[in-house]
Formats: C-alpha cells, sequence, structure tokens
C-alpha cells in the first residue's frame, strides 16, 4: 500500500465509515425503525468511530491521532453495548447483531 495522504486512505477509517453505514440502515428497519431514542444512540456512536479517526488523523501529530483512536474505541465500546441491548429484546436479529459486533 502507498503512503497515506488523507484519512480515507486509511483501511481502519474505511471499516468504520462502511460499519456507520450500515447502522444507518438498520436503524430504519424493523422494530427499531420506531425506536428514536436508540437509533439516534446507535448512529451517534457509529458516527463517532470514523469521525474520531479522522480528526486525530488530522491533527498531524501521532500522539493527537492515539487520542482520538482511543476515543474511537470507546465508541466502538459503546455501540456494541448498544448492539447487545437491542439484541437482547429483540430489536435487532442475532445474525445482525453478530455481523456488526464483529
Amino acid at each position: 500500500m502507498g503512503k497515506i495522504e488523507q484519512f480515507e486512505d486509511l483501511p481502519i477509517w474505511k471499516h468504520a465509515a462502511a460499519l456507520a453505514l450500515d447502522i444507518y440502515q438498520i436503524a430504519e428497519e424493523g422494530k427499531l425503525k420506531q425506536d428514536f431514542s436508540m437509533k439516534d444512540q446507535i448512529k451517534s456512536a457509529a458516527i463517532s468511530i470514523s469521525s474520531n479517526i479522522a480528526e486525530g488523523y488530522e491533527y498531524g501529530s501521532n500522539k493527537e491521532f492515539v487520542r482520538f483512536l482511543r476515543y474511537a474505541k470507546g465508541s466502538a465500546g459503546e455501540l456494541r453495548s448498544q448492539l447487545f441491548i437491542l439484541n437482547h429484546t429483540g430489536l435487532l436479529e442475532a445474525e445482525k447483531y453478530e455481523s456488526l459486533k464483529s
């Protein structure tokens, strides 16, 4: 792989952005579509992951980038917790939960 010149070139950012797109899609499906509070929560956590990666990269320092990667990791944990609850309350199918969790 060539030199990383922008955050959009980072594989971790691409993965996080794809996850956010998946979350936005499932937020509009099934029973979850009517749970406005939880929809907002999972969308916010998901978008925060890729946003923190991008923001940290843009500071141009390894120290800042690592700090924002920690924030992104925290948001990923928040999202996993929310997905767990959705799965165990029947708002998210087990197969979708396992796919998103991984």
